[in-house]
């Protein structure tokens, strides 16, 4: 195996069954040349119905409760989908490959899934065990805590952020087992019912003119684990039982997985994030309020992203690990192309019809230019190009590669927002374009040199298990 940060090839227990994986790799391959792979659909339409409801959401919310509340509900929307994907999904990747290796082999996955359990479990426990002591600590001097720097003092919002972590690692170790398994319909199931189960509530609360701010934090936090639960119903032997699992079954670039994963999510989300923290006193509190509504305005592309990638990236799979290094690279150039095509398609619609789109879903309380938008759009557009450039770059083995493209990019908008206008929406704006950019370039220059190197056949297993039906948490 090509190690991730030397660069170097090592041997592995993974290249003892190389046999067995490249046989499953080669039928993936043939699949994949013939059609879409199993599920593509299924999970497209769970994905679809994710997106739209989280829409739904957002509208609901902005014109039930006040701006400063809303403000403060999307700080509990971004620092959980900031640290659950975060941290979370990587073990959902490592649980879907681990589980799949195994069923390859004939050997029983329920081993693997449990002995992820305790990890999400003891993850789970010392997040919120950081997040409460740092609000107590904070409330005993003082000074500003989790509630003050992100939920603008409404403490309510706290025990809703734990609850959101736990329901969320659950649901991905769920979803990491469904992968691995093959069951991609109850997978497609659980990003769907998650949004439903979610707006269902909201708009008996909307409609019976409930203001109260926990209930749509209790609304946001508690659907991951119903999801799994309705998703995993009726569904038989998936903890079939086999040898113990190892801690080193579960830790394959683990390490690089978790700071790639976390930093991503928290240059996706820097715009609200920097919002959060910059915005003082209650003026600009609620003001940020229509700079958060327009952000999500921005990233309504992403959603025809995620229909493209789910079609092409497994084609992609198929060209590199039969070596053919020039479809691939026509292949990963086209996809380039298709994310361009739709960033510019952004940044042209927040630049003509954003604020007319913004007052027509959220209402005439809505209140934010056309520039706005269009910069937050083409910060989206640029930041889903460096997220497809890392999906191709990790696919070859470069996780570590990735992950250095990420802090550049988080590094690149800190330094921008500190030293830019000081109006608030610009400096914001102008630091997430800028870092967006800085990842996109030096992921771009990283996968450039990979290919350059030429692509392994020996890591075509991985190739396969780490996109052909994995969705981008955006």
């Amino acid at each position: 195996m090509l190690d991730g940060a030397t660069g170097r090839w090592r041997t592995t227990r993974r290249q003892q069954d190389q046999p067995v994986r490249m046989a499953r790799a080669q039928r993936l391959i043939d699949t994949a040349k013939r059609s879409l792979p199993e599920g593509t659909f299924v999970v497209g339409l769970g994905l679809l119905v994710s997106g739209v409801t989280a829409y739904g959401f957002q509208i609901l919310s902005f014109r039930a409760l006040s701006k400063g509340d809303y403000t403060a509900l999307n700080g509990l929307w971004v620092i959980a989908f900031v640290l659950a994907p975060g941290f979370f999904l990587p073990l959902e990747q490592e649980v879907g490959r681990a589980v799949a290796d195994r069923r390859a082999r004939a050997v029983g996955g329920g081993p693997v899934v449990r002995r992820a359990a305790i990890a999400g479990a003891l993850l789970c426990g010392a997040l919120v065990a950081i997040a409460l002591a740092t609000e107590g600590v904070s409330d005993a001097v003082g000074a500003k805590g989790l509630s003050g720097w992100f939920f603008h003092d409404r403490g309510v919002l706290v025990p809703c952020l734990a609850i959101a972590l736990a329901t969320y690692a659950t649901q991905m170790i769920t979803r990491g087992t469904l992968s691995g398994n093959g069951r991609f319909k109850p997978y497609g199931m659980i990003l769907g019912a998650e949004g439903v189960i979610r707006i269902a509530p909201v708009v008996v609360l909307y409609a019976a003119g409930v203001k109260e701010l926990l209930w749509y934090g209790l609304c946001f936090a508690v659907p991951p684990l119903l999801a799994s639960v309705v998703a995993v119903r009726g569904e038989h032997g998936l903890l079939t039982p086999g040898p113990q699992a190892e801690w080193s079954e579960l830790s394959v670039n683990l390490s690089w997985l978790f700071a790639g994963s976390v930093l991503s999510q928290a240059l996706s989300y820097s715009p609200v994030v920097g919002i959060l923290v910059l915005a003082n006193g209650k003026s600009q509190r609620d003001i940020a309020a229509d700079f958060i509504v327009g952000f999500f305005i921005a990233r309504i592309p992403i959603l025809l992203f995620q229909a493209v990638q789910a079609a092409l990236l497994p084609r992609l799979a198929a060209l590199a690990g039969s070596n053919r290094i020039a479809d691939f690279r026509a292949g990963l150039n086209k996809l380039v192309v298709i994310v361009v095509s739709i960033g510019l398609l952004g940044v042209a619609g927040g630049g003509i019809l954003g604020s007319t789109a913004g007052k027509i879903l959220f209402g005439n309380k809505f209140k934010l230019h056309n520039g706005d938008l269009a910069l937050l759009a083409a910060g989206c557009g640029l930041f889903v190009l460096a997220l497809t450039l890392a999906q191709a770059l990790i696919a070859l083995l470069g996780h570590s590669r990735a992950t250095y493209a990420w802090i550049v990019g988080n590094v690149v908008f800190v330094a921008v927002t500190a030293v830019a206008s000081h109006d608030l929406f610009l400096r914001v704006e102008l630091g997430f374009l800028a870092g967006a950019a800085a990842s996109a370039l030096v992921m771009g220059w990283l996968l450039k040199a990979r290919m350059t190197a030429g692509i392994r056949a020996d890591s075509l297993a991985h190739l396969v298990e780490q996109i052909e039906h994995e969705p981008l948490e955006i």
